[in-house]
């Protein structure tokens, strides 16, 4: 295969960041759904008023977030060799724009949640392959959920890593599991 394309997960993949997803849920009463669907699901003035609260917690988190140990030169190497590199994320543009300036970084494509299009779909990863005019077997995803796999799956990327320590939780997946970027470099 020849790598043409790798599209990165953004919190937990490109930058360190924290999130109580439980107690999110739990504020959110979330009903077991996934947060963002839940949320599309409600009628207002509940669904600003929870927005709001999901908002608060992304902001919290996105102000306190690090660059992940050795992603700026993975990202540097992808570039160098011609790379295209995307950034899909289901968090919002204005967090994604926060941390690209704070870390001064760039990627050929970016979608947030902004689109209408979220993880675990593939319909993100499908956009980024037209827009880029890439191949699914030219790519790779680079993720640290289960979300990311689904999406891959759904896309037919056949190439999915996924950035964690645990790397028994991902034991039955179809993905490589490296518990750090230089590992995976």
């Amino acid at each position: 295969m020849k790598l043409k394309g790798v599209i990165f997960d953004m919190d937990g993949t490109v930058v360190d960041v924290t999130y109580d997803w439980n107690q999110i849920k739990t504020e959110l009463n979330s009903q077991g759904k996934p947060i963002l669907i839940y949320l599309k699901s409600l009628e207002e003035p509940e669904k600003s008023e929870k927005w709001k609260v999901l908002e608060k917690y992304e902001s919290e988190a996105t102000q306190k977030a690090r660059l992940k140990p050795g992603m700026r030169g993975f990202l540097n190497l992808l570039s160098q060799k011609g790379i295209k590199i995307a950034l899909v994320t289901n968090n919002s543009q204005r967090s994604v724009s926060f941390l690209l300036e704070k870390f001064n970084l760039e990627f050929d494509c970016i979608i947030s949640r902004e689109s209408g299009l979220w993880k675990p779909s593939g319909a993100p990863f499908q956009a980024v392959l037209e827009k880029l005019g890439l191949e699914k077997e030219e790519c790779c995803v680079v993720g640290d959920s289960h979300f990311d796999i689904k999406a891959a799956e759904e896309t037919g990327i056949p190439n999915i890593f996924i950035l964690n320590e645990d790397k028994e939780r991902f034991a039955s997946m179809p993905a490589e599991v490296f518990s750090s970027v230089e590992e995976l470099m």
